[in-house]
């Protein structure tokens, strides 16, 4: 039976259209030992792996373990939650919304 790690590790990478090759390389770790992770028959990784794999595929450590989000106790006002329901309704992928904000991160950099 595989682990439930393994089976979030698994459907998170997936779901960011990411091959576990491209996560090895993201997190430092070998390909077969995260095959090994994801298909049940290693069941207790490091705590340092399951930080790597959490930045890599863009979940906090929480979720990763427990499959549940934390409540975010930052308020968010009325214009952000428009947006977000409009990037939503739109059609924008949380994938597309990702590079988004890495491409203007990449932007701010150069231009400074």
């Amino acid at each position: 039976m595989k682990a439930v790690i393994g089976d979030r590790i698994q459907a998170l990478r997936k779901s960011r259209g990411m091959s576990m090759s491209e996560l090895a390389v993201r997190t430092g770790f070998a390909k077969s030992y995260i095959s090994s992770i994801e298909r049940g028959v290693q069941s207790n990784p490091s705590i340092h792996f399951v930080e790597e794999v959490a930045e890599a595929l863009g979940v906090s450590v929480h979720y990763l373990v427990q499959g549940e989000t934390k409540t975010i106790d930052i308020p968010l006002d009325e214009d952000w939650v428009e947006l977000v329901v409009e990037a939503m309704n739109s059609g924008l992928s949380k994938q597309q919304f990702r590079e988004y904000l890495e491409f203007n991160r990449w932007r701010l950099r150069k231009d400074e």
